[in-house]
């Protein structure tokens, strides 16, 4: 009789333990909105993620080659503008040779940090909750890569800023640049500053998601860049919208 008791007593915990988990379970946003053509809404998020994903490797791969920046007409960063007024003056006295290489080194800087940024990007994907994944997937051809980059744009330059900072005094764009303000003020009398970390490190971010949303839009239009079962499956479905 008492081990009866004690097995009831244990098979009503577990049934109240098991209701508990189904209610706490009902609470979690599955954050992918219903499915479309038998595949789940959470298999078209998990779908985005890894495009986002090879997005990001692929463009990270790129830019983080020698002249992956400066080079390339779609991510190359210029001077900010209240620099191109500094950029002009010292053209105008004979040091284009100095102000080349300043612009030269952000990107360098950019090229050299990059490399750091797949791990970052990934972790911000992750994490990411796709609030209507179905939307998406039937979006514009870079509707996951906006979606990605309003979410984590904050945090992405929050994790990434150090990285860049760090870059700028290895590949001796802080030196350069020291250099040329001081030649700016002496000449013009002025006194210019700017964030050089701050800015390179928004380029960079912005230059990310320009070859990932490129990444994407390829994804959508060119099944033979679907190069996973999982790409094939969800991105076949935008196909028939």
């Amino acid at each position: 009789m008492k081990k009866l008791l004690i097995l009831l007593g244990l098979t009503g915990f577990a049934f109240t333990g098991c209701e508990e988990m189904q209610q706490i379970a009902s609470q979690i946003p599955t954050g992918t909105g219903e499915g479309i053509g038998g595949v789940s809404g959470f298999q078209i998020s998990q779908g985005l993620k890894q495009a986002l994903e090879i997005g990001v490797e692929d463009g990270v791969k790129t830019l983080g080659k020698k002249d992956g920046f400066f080079k390339n007409s779609m991510t190359k960063i210029l001077l900010p503008e209240e620099l191109q007024t500094v950029d002009r003056t010292l053209r105008s006295i004979g040091l284009g040779s100095l102000a080349d290489e300043g612009l030269k080194l952000l990107n360098r800087a950019a090229e050299d940090a990059v490399t750091e940024a797949a791990p970052i990007f990934k972790n911000a994907i992750m994490g990411m909750t796709f609030n209507d994944a179905k939307g998406i997937l039937l979006g514009n051809n870079n509707a996951a890569t906006t979606y990605l980059e309003n979410k984590t744009s904050t945090q992405l330059f929050t994790a990434f800023q150090p990285k860049v900072k760090n870059s700028l005094g290895k590949v001796g764009a802080d030196d350069i640049w020291a250099q040329i303000i001081t030649q700016y003020n002496n000449f013009t009398g002025k006194s210019v500053t700017t964030d050089l970390n701050a800015y390179v490190t928004q380029q960079a971010i912005n230059g990310v998601f320009k070859m990932v949303a490129q990444k994407e839009e390829g994804i959508r239009n060119n099944i033979g860049l679907r190069t996973t079962p999982l790409l094939k499956e969800v991105f076949g479905l935008q196909d028939k919208k």
